[in-house]
C-alpha cells in the first residue's frame, strides 16, 4: 500500500500521463520524419535509376558514329561522333530525366571515360529534405546512385544479330542435317576415313536455331544433357551428332585428326569442327585473315597484324580491334594489374606463349593472335573469346558466358564496336547489338 497522501499520488500520475504524451508526440515526430525520408530517398533513387537509363539508351543510340571514320573523300562524315560530343548527350539525357522526375542536384559521371568508347554511366543525386517545422525545422541530405551501362547480352554469349546470334551464312546439308559448308566438307574427309576402317557413320543431328534448341530444352529440361538456348554451341553450325554409339571409340581416336574436337567427356557423340578459329567460323566476318585493315590501324602495324592473321587464321580486324582497346596501338603500355605491351599481356600468360619480351610488338601480336586461336576453338563465340583474353579462361567457362565484371564487358562491349565500323559485323544494329542495362 502507498502511504503518499492522495494529491501527491494523483499529481504523479498526471506527470506520468505527461510524459507518455510526450514520448508518443516525440516518437510520431521521428516515425514521420523517418516516413519523410524514406519517401524521399525513394524519390531520389527512382530519379537516379531513370536518368541513369536515360544516359545510358542515348549513347546506345549513337555508340557506332564512334567507329564512323571522320572524313569520307576529303569531307566531313556526318555520321561521325566524337567521344566528347557522345559523352555529352549522356549527360545531357540524365541530368534532364532525373530532373523531370523531382531530382535538383544531379551529378553524371562515366567511370570507363578514358577507354576509347565509354559504356558505363553514373548518376548521383543529392538533394536535401526538410524534417520538423519552425525552430526544429532542420534539412538532411539525400543521396541516391545509379549505375547503367552498354554491355553484350551475358547469358547468349553473342551479341543479337539478323538471325538472334546465330551463325546467318549459308548451310550445307549431309544426310539431311545443316551446317556450314566448311563443315560438311571436314565430314565427308572423316566419313571416308570411317568407310575405309568398316564404320558408317550416322549425322543424328547439326546445326539447330535458338528456337529449335528452345523446343529441345523444354523437352528435355537438364542443362548437363541439352543446353539453354542461346548457349548450345550448335547454333554455330561447327557441331556435329554423330553416331552410331559402336562408332564412339574410333571416332575419339580419329577425328581429331579431320579437325573435330569431342566437346564434352560425358558426351562421346558430340564433336565440334575446330580448324576455321578466325571470326568468319563464329558468325562474325572475314577469318581467312585477308581482311582488309582496319583504317585506325597505324602503318607500321599493319604488316605484322596481317601475317600474324594469316598464320593463326585469325580475322585481322580482330586483331586490330583488340590492340586499339588493349593499348591503343603503344608497344610499351604497362598496366596497374601488370599487364604488359601492345597486347596487354600478363607475365603468366606471356611465358606459357613464348612471349619473352611483351614490349617487342611483332612477337607480341603474333602471341595475341595464337592465344585469340586457341580461346577461339575453346569458345567458339568471338565475345566469349574476347571475354576470356580479359577475364581469363576459367572465369568464362565457368558460365559458359560473358562474366558480370564491368572491366570485361566494356572491353568486349568497344571490340564489337570497333568491329563494326571495320566493316566486321555486318547485320549486327545500332550499338553493335549491346543491351542497356542498369547495373547499380
Amino acid at each position: 500500500m502507498s502511504s503518499l497522501p492522495r494529491s501527491e499520488s494523483s499529481g504523479q500520475a498526471l506527470l506520468l500521463v505527461v510524459a507518455v504524451l510526450a514520448a508518443a508526440a516525440l516518437a510520431a515526430v521521428a516515425i514521420a520524419a523517418v516516413a519523410q525520408g524514406l519517401g524521399a530517398a525513394g524519390r531520389e533513387q527512382r530519379a537516379a535509376d531513370l536518368g541513369a537509363l536515360a544516359a545510358a539508351r542515348a549513347m546506345h543510340e549513337r555508340y557506332d558514329g564512334l567507329f564512323e571514320a571522320p572524313r569520307l573523300d576529303g569531307r566531313p562524315n556526318p555520321r561521325h561522333l566524337d567521344k566528347a560530343a557522345y559523352l555529352a548527350r549522356g549527360r545531357e539525357a540524365a541530368r534532364d530525366t532525373a530532373r523531370l522526375n523531382g531530382a535538383r542536384s544531379v551529378r553524371v559521371d562515366f567511370p570507363d571515360q578514358r577507354t576509347i568508347a565509354p559504356v558505363r554511366v553514373r548518376v548521383t543525386v543529392a538533394d536535401p529534405y526538410a524534417v520538423g517545422e519552425g525552430a526544429r525545422r532542420h534539412e538532411a541530405p539525400v543521396v541516391a546512385r545509379a549505375e547503367a551501362e552498354l554491355a553484350p547480352p551475358m547469358e547468349l554469349g553473342l551479341p543479337e544479330g539478323a538471325d538472334g546470334g546465330e551463325y546467318s551464312g549459308p548451310l550445307a546439308y549431309r544426310q539431311g542435317k545443316p551446317m556450314r559448308p566448311d563443315v560438311a566438307l571436314a565430314f565427308d574427309r572423316l566419313e571416308k576415313d570411317a568407310r575405309a576402317d568398316g564404320v558408317a557413320l550416322i549425322v543424328v543431328s547439326g546445326y539447330r536455331s535458338n528456337a529449335e534448341q528452345a523446343r529441345l530444352f523444354a523437352a528435355h529440361p537438364d542443362p548437363k544433357w541439352v543446353a539453354p538456348p542461346g548457349r548450345s554451341l550448335h547454333r554455330l553450325g561447327t557441331e556435329l551428332d554423330l553416331g552410331p554409339p559402336a562408332a564412339y571409340g574410333w571416332l575419339a581416336a580419329n577425328a581429331p585428326r579431320h579437325g573435330f574436337r569431342k566437346r564434352y567427356a560425358w558426351e562421346p557423340w558430340h564433336f565440334g569442327y575446330v580448324r576455321s578459329a578466325g571470326s568468319r567460323s563464329v558468325g562474325f566476318g572475314p577469318g581467312d585473315g585477308r581482311s582488309g585493315i582496319p583504317s585506325f590501324v597505324p602503318a607500321r602495324f599493319a604488316p605484322m597484324i596481317s601475317r600474324a592473321a594469316q598464320r593463326w587464321n585469325v580475322g585481322a580486324a580482330l586483331l586490330a580491334a583488340q590492340l586499339y582497346a588493349e593499348s591503343n596501338f603503344n608497344p610499351f603500355a604497362r598496366s596497374p594489374a601488370g599487364a604488359q605491351g601492345i597486347a596487354q599481356f600478363m607475365p603468366g600468360t606471356a611465358r606459357a606463349y613464348g612471349l619473352h619480351n611483351p614490349f617487342d610488338p611483332e612477337a607480341a601480336i603474333d602471341a595475341q593472335a595464337h592465344l585469340m586461336h586457341d580461346l577461339l576453338r575453346q569458345f567458339a563465340s568471338v565475345p566469349l573469346a574476347l571475354a576470356a583474353y580479359n577475364a581469363g579462361q576459367g572465369a568464362v567457362a565457368r558460365c559458359g558466358c560473358i562474366p558480370p565484371y564491368p572491366e570485361t564487358r566494356g572491353y568486349v562491349a568497344r571490340i564489337l564496336g570497333l568491329l563494326k565500323g571495320a566493316g566486321d559485323l555486318g547485320g549486327l544494329g545500332s550499338g553493335s547489338g549491346l543491351e542497356v542495362r542498369l547495373v547499380e
